[in-house]
């Protein structure tokens, strides 16, 4: 069970989290791919199948994984291996990335959000992913709360470029929203990026906020411009993205 099957699924399934792991520290590097690796296996459980109690059943292998992890079984298994092994060493928090399992049983069935369930959603997901990959690289528990901010925002970046194809699968993931809806939930991200910036972060830690280097530029056209969302057009330009994610890396400034 190598690294490298890590790296590799990294790299062909979400490559923007990739290249935010090359421009991190050598020593960074492993954990965060052992992280967004089992991430991208999660997140793509609820879609391998058009039947939800398939996909229910993959997402509880995966909490079953973590279950083990306290008794030391490990299952042989490209990633929950090294996942295994680095949730041991370095006493990640399991009920976080229970909890980031769970959250995406709402992409294995086709109910609106209802309350803050997006909100909830996007913590439980993005905000435990950033989390527990700055625990992996130092982060203690009174830091918790700036990188939850962070992992939100960048969650929901994500999920409003997202949107067309949620929609084109039968889900609702803007149910009732007009743009200007949009717009004022893109704000909401925003601020939460500057609730992150006021929590003095540790150095060491900082590359896990790495993968959200298009979050704040993302979240503003979708303030300015919150049509593009639907008509998904919510990307930014390859010199902006090249040019936010060495300005970040350079930085550490989100």
């Amino acid at each position: 069970m190598s690294l490298n099957a890590c790296a590799e699924l990294v790299e062909r399934g979400d490559p923007d989290r990739f290249r935010a792991v090359l421009a991190a520290p050598v020593a960074a590097r492993g954990p965060l791919l052992v992280l967004y690796a089992f991430n991208l296996e999660v997140a793509r459980a609820p879609w391998v199948t058009q039947e939800p109690l398939i996909a229910e059943m993959r997402l509880q292998w995966w909490r079953d994984v973590l279950a083990n992890a306290a008794s030391g079984a490990a299952k042989a298994h490209e990633v929950a291996g090294p996942l295994h092994d680095l949730i041991l060493a370095r006493g990640l928090d399991v009920a976080a990335l229970d909890a980031l399992v769970a959250a995406r049983r709402w992409d294995v069935w086709k109910d609106p959000f209802e309350g803050n369930g997006l909100r909830d959603y996007l913590e439980d997901t993005g905000g435990g992913l950033a989390w527990v990959a700055a625990q992996a690289l130092g982060a203690d528990a009174g830091q918790k709360p700036g990188f939850l901010a962070f992992g939100r925002a960048t969650a929901l970046a994500g999920f409003l470029r997202a949107v067309p194809e949620l929609e084109s699968r039968g889900r609702q993931p803007l149910a009732g929203m007009d743009d200007a809806g949009i717009a004022h939930l893109a704000e909401h991200g925003l601020e939460w990026l500057d609730e992150a910036r006021r929590v003095r972060l540790p150095t060491d830690a900082r590359p896990a906020l790495l993968s959200g280097w298009q979050s704040r530029g993302l979240l503003t056209m979708a303030r300015k411009e919150p049509q593009r969302v639907r008509a998904g057009a919510l990307d930014l330009p390859e010199f902006r993205k090249r040019g936010a994610l060495l300005w970040q890396a350079l930085t550490g400034r989100f």
